[in-house]
């Protein structure tokens, strides 16, 4: 999906990861951290001007939302965009003991996903920090906001799910299954 939106795919994977003959993307070797990852796949790219970074555990990518994560960082001022689902349970902060130290307002609660859409120059100075920072980011988008970058969020469909449990591949599966039935 995203060779039709990229001009050029490049996928960090493991050491030793043989890609099958006739794809169209090239590999990387991955590094110990996600955003060594990326810092590895982008240095493969260096003509690249905007990056779209997304994670293979979110299988059901869809065209419109690569497509209007990258429009959004064309608006002034905004250095990268980000796919994110509006939070809908209640959140509450506890320290470590599991004590609530209070309810955070929902309102203003993204949970975040990918596609994320960088300027690539913007993306590339986050990414050139020492590997414990490298290693310690959950996102790059949260390296970007560190080094002093802007970044828009974009709403992202339910089906932009992450697949990390049995469940989650059981519903991916599904939708799967409904898309070829609707194409």
């Amino acid at each position: 999906m995203l060779g039709s939106v990229c001009e050029r795919v490049v996928v960090a994977v493991p050491p030793g990861y043989d890609p099958e003959r006739g794809v169209d993307y090239e590999t990387v070797t991955g590094g110990r951290s996600r955003s060594e990852s990326v810092r590895n796949a982008l240095a493969a790219a260096p003509e690249a001007e905007i990056a779209i970074v997304h994670d293979a555990a979110r299988p059901l990518l869809s065209r419109g939302l690569a497509e209007r994560c990258v429009a959004a960082i064309h608006a002034p001022g905004v250095d990268g965009a980000i796919a994110a689902a509006p939070v809908t349970d209640t959140i509450k902060e506890a320290d470590s003991t599991g004590r609530v130290l209070r309810t955070l307002d929902r309102s203003m609660l993204w949970a975040v996903q990918t596609p994320q859409v960088f300027w690539a120059d913007k993306l590339r100075a986050a990414l050139d920090v020492d590997d414990a920072t490298l290693a310690a980011a959950t996102d790059d988008a949260g390296l970007v906001e560190a080094a002093g970058g802007t970044v828009a969020v974009v709403e992202a469909p339910r089906e932009n799910l992450k697949v990390t449990t049995p469940l989650d591949l059981r519903v991916a599966e599904q939708l799967l299954e409904r898309r070829g039935a609707e194409a």
